[in-house]
């Protein structure tokens, strides 16, 4: 009979072992400032770049801005150059200016804290509006990313071919308090140890449960 996986014990045991692995930059800026819109505005100039440039766009544009209102003062040419060279720059900062704008004229200046309201806005997707939800507002939603579907299908939990088809297949199987952290727990994982190519299976602190190794 085939062991099911202790997902429970699993996060018990990398939820511990994180703190010495690098944290994701939009759960380091969430902690650090407790801001939604600060939290949206690193998680949109996250998709499809490299954390470490991520981590400084996010730094030179968060000296700036604190606020909507602070962003749209931002001439369009000077936007882009301080986000340069985060993944379609361009496009990201004429999205942030629409967010911007948006959140100032519809939700008097605040990122809205519901699924369906973050999803109205514009270069806004479930991993994002998830991610601010859970980082931000603290509520039960589970991000999910590339590490959260790649390491989810590796272990057997989920069989999905999409990160969607993965959300709500955790939701059946993952226990709720693990939600909220899940995102932060894998990326980091997946980002130092269990990696895409040439994962660091000798070194990995859930080495004996997973299923992967074992083939």
């Amino acid at each position: 009979m085939k062991q099911k996986f202790p997902i429970g014990k699993v996060l018990e045991i990398l939820d511990k072992e994180k703190d010495k692995w690098k944290a994701p930059v939009v759960t380091l800026v969430s902690k650090r400032t407790r801001d939604p819109f600060q939290t949206l505005v690193s998680t949109i100039l996250s998709l499809r770049t490299k954390d470490e440039v991520t981590a400084a766009a996010t730094e030179r544009l968060l000296k700036r801005v604190k606020k909507p209102e602070d962003l749209l003062k931002i001439p369009d040419e000077e936007l882009e150059k301080i986000i340069y060279p985060v993944g379609f720059y361009r496009n990201k900062a004429k999205t942030l200016k629409k967010i911007a704008k948006i959140l100032i004229e519809k939700y008097n200046g605040k990122v809205p804290d519901t699924l369906e309201e973050l999803l109205k806005l514009p270069g806004v997707g479930r991993k994002t509006a998830n991610l601010v939800l859970s980082e931000s507002f603290g509520k039960d939603a589970i991000c999910v990313d590339t590490h959260v579907h790649r390491i989810s299908n590796r272990w057997g939990i989920v069989n999905t071919k999409t990160p969607e088809e993965t959300e709500y297949a955790l939701m059946k199987v993952l226990p709720r308090k693990w939600w909220k952290k899940y995102n932060s727990i894998l990326v980091a994982f997946g980002q130092t140890i269990c990696k895409p190519v040439g994962p660091k299976c000798d070194i990995c602190p859930i080495r004996e449960y997973c299923p992967a190794r074992k083939k």
